[in-house]
């Protein structure tokens, strides 16, 4: 009894063991919410302002820098693209506004005008969004770098697609950077006749890519620009207009020339013809001489691709003046039977 006692005495003085506190249950993403709040606050308390400036200045700063000087340049090359635009949409007008007398040219001309301006504006905002396209491709990358991403695979890829693109597109490369710098330079436009070494017409449209002509024939023609390697305008600035005149080899040539004088200056004042004829026509004189005919010519300085109104004009008016006068035409030389006309005989 005794001894009982004495045990259940020690066993109520023994300390009590300590109980480990309860895990905490697992949440569905992982660690426990409060234990990750508490140490990201514990590190962050003892970053120091020094740190955060030193961050600050870094990384985020650059960024913005890139970023600003990215749009700037943007803002710089839309610019200058305009400032381009603007010059070659106003140069035809003020070559033609210095010829003496092109009214009725930019009354001829304004529709071609008027589509050689849309089509400069289209390639103006083209150019801008080429532009636009390679500043932010090359802000995008920077900013890349800055962040850590590595741009080694990157370019590696973007290097061999370019290469096959380019290999494969030269030619259309070739023909669209030649449409650029030929409406940059004003080359031709809209309604212009131009050689160009394979075909000679008038300007029906101007592409990126090619050039539509329509020749004497009415033949459509297709010139990619990258082919064109000269090209020759008939109608930039002003023409002349060339009349070769035959009298008989007998015929008085002071008397023919005396006539032709007559005509040139009674046209030149005609008031259908002044804005035409940019200067008086000049009488050059004999330029050759057959068997059976003098050749007299007359040159004209006229508005652009107005030469052949002024060619046929004139020799209408030169043949009535001719047969008011009394100035016989060259006949056809018949050589004798069995041998040729002499040189120098009339018939």
């Amino acid at each position: 009894m005794i001894l009982h006692l004495a045990t259940t005495l020690s066993v109520l003085a023994a300390p009590a063991a300590t109980t480990p506190p309860p895990t905490p249950a697992p949440t569905p993403w992982g660690e426990d919410p409060v234990q990750t709040v508490s140490a990201t606050v514990t590190s962050l308390s003892t970053v120091t302002w020094d740190e955060f400036t030193a961050w600050l200045v870094g990384t985020p700063l650059l960024i913005i820098v890139t970023l600003v000087v990215g749009f700037l340049a943007r803002l710089l090359l839309h610019r200058v693209i305009d400032r381009v635009v603007a010059t070659a949409t106003s140069r035809r007008a003020e070559r033609l506004a210095a010829i003496p007398g092109a009214g009725l040219a930019l009354q001829a001309v304004g529709v071609a005008q008027t589509r050689h301006v849309q089509r400069t504006q289209t390639m103006g905002a083209l150019l801008k969004s080429i532009s636009t396209f390679v500043v932010g491709g090359i802000t995008a990358l920077t900013v890349l770098s800055l962040v850590g991403i590595p741009l080694g695979p990157m370019l590696a890829s973007a290097s061999v697609g370019g290469v096959a693109l380019a290999f494969g597109a030269q030619s259309l490369v070739k023909d669209f950077l030649s449409g650029i710098f030929m409406i940059i330079e004003d080359q031709y436009g809209v309604g212009d006749v131009i050689d160009t070494g394979e075909v000679i017409g008038t300007v029906e449209n101007v592409s990126l890519r090619v050039t539509q002509l329509r020749d004497a024939n009415g033949m459509t023609w297709y010139v990619r620009n990258g082919e064109i390697v000269r090209v020759g305008n008939r109608t930039q600035g002003w023409s002349t207009a060339l009349v070769d005149v035959a009298i008989a080899y007998d015929e008085d040539v002071e008397k023919a020339t005396a006539v032709i004088r007559d005509v040139v200056e009674v046209m030149d004042e005609d008031e259908a013809w002044k804005g035409i004829l940019l200067e008086q026509p000049n009488v050059v004189g004999v330029e050759s001489i057959s068997a059976g005919a003098i050749t007299i010519r007359i040159v004209a300085k006229t508005v652009a691709n107005e030469q052949f109104g002024v060619q046929r004009e004139m020799r209408e008016r030169i043949k009535r003046a001719f047969d008011a006068a009394g100035v016989r035409s060259p006949q056809p030389v018949m050589p004798p039977y069995g041998g040729a006309a002499p040189q120098g005989t009339a018939p």
